[in-house]
């Protein structure tokens, strides 16, 4: 069902925070520092992980008729007065069905198709109760890739790596590479086996009335009630993740509409039982968040002594720039010719003791899927090891987790000294690892912007004097 559905739905487009439903936050770059790698991925295709900026996109399926948005003539006449569906024992589900039905049959929608599929609709309370769950620790980004990167993926990748017929046909159309795509298909679903069995539409209802992402989730209501009047799927077999993830590639029904394509000629697009559809669909997702066929999307890197940290998540330059310095390929292999002549930034995902990455925009791409750096590691990482590359030259550290109160500590410490002044959220996104660099600076530290809690005691010790013994909230991933 997607291990990382709802990833990016608490923090918006920006953020770099990790798969929540996999308790990650890794405190990696937000998109915005990567604009200089020339794309423009903030959109719609953002795909299911953002749920905040498509105000243009919500609000279409309101104000024109539902035939024109599917491409058909506008025929629909001044519509009949809704016929209600039942009240159930939620007195807000109820108000807001009510209204969106009323708004829906006024933008021109059939009222049968939703009395049909809507009527008797009840609120998911399993939804309710997994939206609300708020991930207290978080997991190192090391921790998530040598999990999401293991022996038993890479064997199962790899059995598949050439016993599909599609793979050329989809590499030559897309130009993205089929171990990319396996890296996709292994994370999202495990190759198929965990795609998720919620109905899509209840579910979407579910978290529209909770209200706090309304207008995207009514955005996957209209999209999934225009799947369901194409007769391309059934509405029993519009299933998916608790999130609204639907396939063995995992779409939005937003997505599907937009994205999905039937690649096996059987007149349907089938992200559910056919592996060509929902991988070609994955590709061309891909290609609309910028992908570029023949380049990397990211390259190891060895960090001189004494090279300035500071430099990550900062400058977007040649990889002969960044050699000169101190940024050397690892695995004694130098950078390749389509390398040489791609630009890209310095990301240290684990801080300065762990392993350096050169990413390029085909990184960016990748979290077109899912808008965190620690997902698109473990795609690119989990499909490069499919394709038989060689792993990494520097080991993820050991890593303890750090509660939200730790996360809250540092921001309010980094107030108190002067670096920060924005909400003690405990989300450690671009404002805070600058505080964080800018501060490491003043104190002749590595500037890696990376928050540990060794970085948690000197932060107390610079604010308040050495604390006697290490903060109870510190805790070590179980």
């Amino acid at each position: 069902m997607g291990r990382s559905a709802l990833s990016q739905s608490r923090q918006g487009p920006q953020c770099a925070q990790g798969p929540q439903n996999d308790k990650v936050l890794c405190h990696l770059p937000d998109c915005r520092g990567y604009k200089a790698l020339g794309l423009s991925h903030i959109r719609t295709i953002m795909h299911r992980r953002n749920f905040f900026g498509l105000a243009l996109a919500t609000a279409l399926p309101l104000t024109l008729p539902w035939r024109a948005l599917a491409g058909e003539p506008d025929q629909t006449q001044t519509p009949a007065t809704p016929q209600w569906p039942a009240p159930t024992a939620n007195g807000a589900f109820d108000a807001w069905l009510g209204g969106f039905m009323a708004r829906a049959v006024a933008a021109g929608w059939p009222q049968d198709l939703l009395a049909r599929e809507l009527g008797g609709l009840t609120p998911d309370p399993k939804v309710v109760s997994l939206d609300g769950r708020q991930p207290e620790l978080s997991r190192p980004v090391g921790d998530y890739v040598r999990k999401t990167v293991s022996q038993d993926k890479i064997a199962a990748g790899q059995a598949r790596m050439y016993s599909r017929t599609f793979w050329p046909a989809i590499e030559a159309r897309f130009g993205v590479p089929r171990e990319i795509l396996i890296g996709i298909w292994g994370m999202e679903t495990g190759f198929g086996a965990v795609m998720g069995n919620y109905d899509v539409v209840r579910s979407m209802a579910t978290l529209a009335a909770e209200g706090r992402r309304q207008a995207w989730a009514e955005a996957q209501i209209f999209s999934a009630l225009r799947i369901i009047a194409s007769g391309q799927i059934s509405r029993d077999q519009l299933r998916g993740s608790w999130a609204g993830a639907m396939g063995q590639t995992q779409f939005l029904p937003e997505t599907y509409v937009t994205t999905a394509i039937d690649f096996d000629g059987d007149g349907r697009k089938d992200v559910w039982g056919s592996e060509a559809d929902a991988l070609a669909s994955a590709a061309n997702l891909l290609v609309k968040g910028g992908w570029r066929r023949g380049e990397p999307w990211a390259r190891e890197v060895i960090l001189a002594p004494g090279f300035d940290y500071g430099l990550s998540e900062g400058p977007v330059q040649l990889p002969a720039t960044w050699s000169r310095a101190g940024a050397s390929p690892a695995a004694a292999l130098d950078w390749s010719a389509q390398e040489a002549r791609t630009p890209a930034s310095l990301i240290l995902p684990s801080g300065w003791t762990g392993p350096a990455f050169l990413v390029f925009a085909n990184h960016m791409a990748i979290r077109t899927y899912n808008n965190s750096t620690a997902y698109a590691l473990g795609v690119g990482l989990l499909a490069d090891a499919v394709a038989g590359r060689s792993s990494l030259a520097t080991p993820w550290p050991l890593e303890p987790a750090l509660s939200l109160s730790d996360r809250q500590k540092a921001q309010s410490l980094l107030g108190r000294l002067g670096y920060y002044a924005g909400d003690l959220d405990g989300v450690i996104g671009t404002r805070t690892r600058k505080a964080l660099r800018q501060w490491q600076v003043s104190m002749g530290r590595p500037a890696d912007g990376y928050l540990t809690p060794d970085l948690i005691f000197a932060l107390e010790a610079a604010a308040w004097g050495m604390p006697s013994q290490p903060s109870p909230s510190l805790q070590a991933w179980p």
